[in-house]
């Protein structure tokens, strides 16, 4: 399962504005949960929050990844956001966070789940390519670096 195969057009997004985590992550559940409905999304934000309360996804570097199995999804759906401005996500480095890759799986993609997010690692450790997405011009160029980034590591 390649990363890229859980992302859209739609649910890639830049210039988002968030003033605190909780409300990124309620913007995140409704970009995951487009046209599922108002139970899907409310399902996703809780699961979301729920992995916040254990601990931050901030990686670092102005990088986060929020996850979360959530009850009743048949697929995993991800997400992009590059942030107008940096917000406080309790990351390890204490560094704001721009970059945002959301992730909601179904509760029963425990292996799969680990491989995402070793994935999402893997390219949000590469720091020329985080330069890359900061300063791509618009959604539609983040879309392309994700996808360019995702074949080329896949067929490495």
């Amino acid at each position: 399962m390649l990363l890229i195969d859980l992302l859209t057009p739609s649910r890639t997004a830049t210039g988002v504005s968030a003033t605190s985590k909780k409300r990124l992550l309620e913007t995140l559940a409704t970009t995951l949960a487009e046209g599922q409905g108002e139970a899907c999304e409310r399902a996703i934000f809780d699961s979301l929050f729920a992995r916040e309360r254990l601990g931050s996804t901030g990686l670092g570097h102005g990088v986060a990844i929020p996850h979360g199995r959530t009850p009743g999804l048949s697929n995993a759906i991800g997400a992009f956001v590059r942030l107008s401005d940096g917000i406080d996500f309790s990351a390890i480095d204490g560094a704001p966070v721009d970059l945002v890759f959301a992730l909601a799986v179904p509760e029963h993609f425990s292996h799969q789940h680990l491989v995402l997010l070793s994935q999402l690692a893997e390219m949000f450790g590469d720091a020329g390519f985080c330069l890359q997405l900061r300063n791509a011009s618009d959604a539609a160029s983040l879309y392309a670096l994700l996808a360019d980034w995702q074949l080329t590591h896949a067929a490495a």
